[in-house]
């Protein structure tokens, strides 16, 4: 059953994979837990469900639009606190907290539907201006982005965080135009330099790359992996969602290093995705690809 509580705002976004969230990160319902994405509290809510009284569960997220609402959602649970923290500072927030380690930690590397449908310009589909920017407090925006970066270095971010194979013809296109400072008009740059043929899927792939860019995503997710697992229980686990190639294969790669050296256990051999169930619900899970892991 969905709690009443998330029922009020799913139109807002609905979590991915929540049975095989709880399934892989809950091993002691007592424990500490840690939600480094925790955006509207969508897992937050069910694991929050799953956990005892005496248990805890810190929520951090960039963004403090979503921040706000879900701390208004999961006000009335004690268990639970929410900090305007990048999940790759956690160290710093555990050191505040007096926590040296937790049972567990979710990350889930996607867009909320309330960040997607927001005109911050996270979405082609959308209208509004260029900004992408997570923490809205602080850093440029893609707009600033896109004119204070040359036409052979946007080329490489297009290419690099959006393996778009017309990278270079794209970004001569966004450069030449007289000003980029709507999503409208970034879709025109690239209207110009590709063909209709699956159009959509390219400017998926410009959009994803400049929001990576701005927010620094690649160079936070491989900061976190490099530190996530001295603040692990031993048998603490760990639960990534990941949406495109780039997050997933270096999430893959952590794991199998951390194996070797027999320190992790890999409890996904390969990544799980949403049932063909889910999918026909929830088309943004499509992508999702779930790997889990235990500390030894």
């Amino acid at each position: 059953m969905i709690p009443d509580i998330l029922q009020e705002t799913s139109h807002f976004h609905i979590p991915v994979m929540v049975d095989e969230v709880l399934d892989l990160l809950i091993t002691d319902r007592q424990g500490i837990y840690l939600d480094g994405t925790v955006g509207l509290g969508g897992h937050a809510t069910y694991i929050l469900n799953a956990l005892s009284d005496s248990a805890r569960l810190l929520g951090l997220d960039r963004d403090e639009k979503a921040l706000a609402i879900c701390k208004e959602r999961l006000s009335g649970s004690g268990a639970f606190s929410c900090h305007h923290h990048s999940y790759n500072t956690f160290p710093l927030l555990l050191k505040q907290e007096g926590i040296t380690r937790v049972n567990g930690i979710l990350l889930d590397l996607g867009l909320s539907s309330y960040q997607l449908d927001s005109n911050r310009g996270f979405s082609f589909q959308n209208t509004g201006d260029l900004d992408m920017r997570f923490d809205s407090t602080t850093g440029q925006t893609a707009m600033q982005l896109i004119h204070q970066t040359s036409a052979d270095d946007l080329a490489d971010i297009f290419y690099n965080f959006g393996e778009e194979r017309l990278s270079r013809r794209i970004a001569k296109s966004v450069k030449d135009m007289d000003s980029i400072e709507s999503i409208e008009d970034l879709k025109e740059a690239v209207r110009r330099s590709t063909p209709p043929k699956n159009r959509q899927k390219t400017l998926a792939r410009i959009f994803q790359s400049l929001r990576i860019a701005v927010n620094s995503e690649l160079d936070r997710l491989q900061n976190f992996l490099d530190s996530f697992i001295e603040f692990l229980t031993p048998g603490g686990r760990i639960v990534i969602i990941s949406y495109h190639s780039l997050e997933d294969r270096m999430v893959k790669h952590r794991f199998k290093d951390l194996k070797k050296e027999k320190k992790f256990t890999v409890l996904t051999k390969k990544p799980l995705q949403p049932t063909k169930e889910e999918q026909t619900e929830n088309n943004r899970s499509r992508s999702a690809k779930l790997r889990a892991g235990e500390r030894i």
